[in-house]
């Protein structure tokens, strides 16, 4: 089996174009292990649509499927275009949560940047979370309250974002799984820390649901971001920079709830490797 690994701020996929395989989830899980496979947060997978002009099937790094990636996304335009499958610089992308339009910003004939309509956000009303006493405790020193809320968020996929004085020191390893599997989130959340920097800045940290600690979450910044503007920290049509592990992303949210994210996409390497399919 061939694949492609790319990397949208590091947060990066194994890309194959064809179709998904029966053993899709072992698989996934298989090749992203950073020890024993190519290493990776998961899976991508890239055909042709009946309703867009490509379909993308992502799975995490534990076999389950997601709905929407937004870095993984802006990969799969670079993909499409740098191996010649289209000449279009505007492309529309079916996923799990619906279409998505992307634009390709291109550099010496190649994808350097790719912005994505990623359609309209939901929040709703601030969550108090009853966590384990030892995972409050270690929250206290990152948090205005003494009491964790998170504000939930549907940017396509589930997010729990939460407002702290320093996502830096959230020990995410310990909160993330904590949040990720609470019972408010039965099927499970994408859980972001976050603390304003600037004027038009945010600082991110993200746990992604069956994937754990990654770099960058591109359905998480724009998650974070608009839940900010709902709590009136930044304004409407106003471009957020939101600084990951991996990077910066550009997030835009328009009056209407419309959602742009701009970013990069890096190719890595080509490989190969033999697999039961």
């Amino acid at each position: 089996m061939k694949f492609t690994k790319m990397q949208g701020l590091g947060n990066d996929y194994l890309y194959v174009y064809g179709d998904v395989p029966d053993n899709i989830r072992e698989l996934s899980v298989k090749l992203s292990d950073r020890h024993f496979g190519a290493g990776s947060d998961g899976m991508i997978y890239i055909s042709r649509s009946d309703n867009a002009d490509f379909k993308m099937r992502i799975f995490n790094a534990d076999g389950s499927e997601a709905k929407m990636c937004g870095n993984g996304i802006r990969c799969v335009g670079k993909y499409v275009y740098d191996r010649g499958l289209t000449r279009k610089t505007v492309l529309t992308i079916e996923t799990l949560s619906g279409i998505k339009t992307l634009n390709l910003f291109l550099e010496s004939g190649t994808v350097k940047q790719v912005s994505v309509d990623m359609g309209k956000g939901h929040t709703g009303e601030d969550l108090a979370l009853d966590l384990p006493t030892q995972i409050s405790e270690v929250l206290l020193n990152s948090l205005a309250d003494p009491q964790v809320f998170c504000t939930p968020v549907d940017v396509g996929n589930p997010h729990a974002v939460i407002f702290t004085n320093d996502a830096d020191s959230v020990p995410l390893e310990k909160t993330g799984p904590a949040i990720e599997h609470h019972p408010l989130f039965p099927d499970g959340v994408n859980v972001e820390f976050v603390h304003r920097t600037g004027p038009n800045n945010l600082r991110m940290r993200v746990w992604e649901r069956g994937s754990g600690i990654t770099m960058a979450c591109g359905t998480g910044a724009c998650a974070s971001v608009f839940s900010a503007v709902k709590k009136g920290f930044f304004g409407f049509d106003e471009p957020v920079f939101v600084q990951l592990d991996g990077g910066t992303l550009e997030i835009l949210v328009k009056n209407n709830g419309d959602i742009l994210m701009t970013g990069p996409a890096e190719f890595v390497y080509d490989g190969e490797t033999e697999v039961a399919i």
